[in-house]
């Protein structure tokens, strides 16, 4: 059964309960990545690591890495 299916037959069957029927498929992602994002950073807080900016400080440790070991080489 797909997601739309399962919608429409939860819609109905709300409907013959006469309750509210449930949020369409896809409406509430962002609020969802929202929260995601929000729940690492709390994770972050209370692990006493920092909570902005933690991938881009990594990644500029993988390039400034990448460039030292290219700059260390020596030249043939």
């Amino acid at each position: 059964m797909s997601i739309t299916q399962q919608y429409l037959l939860d819609s109905y069957r709300a409907a013959q309960h006469d309750e509210r029927t449930p949020p369409a498929p896809g409406s509430q992602d962002w609020q969802v990545i929202r929260e995601v994002r929000d729940h690492g950073r709390f994770r972050a807080v209370v692990e006493e690591r920092p909570a902005h900016g933690r991938v881009r400080a990594a990644l500029v440790r993988i390039i400034t890495r990448g460039s030292a070991a290219r700059t260390a080489r020596p030249h043939h």
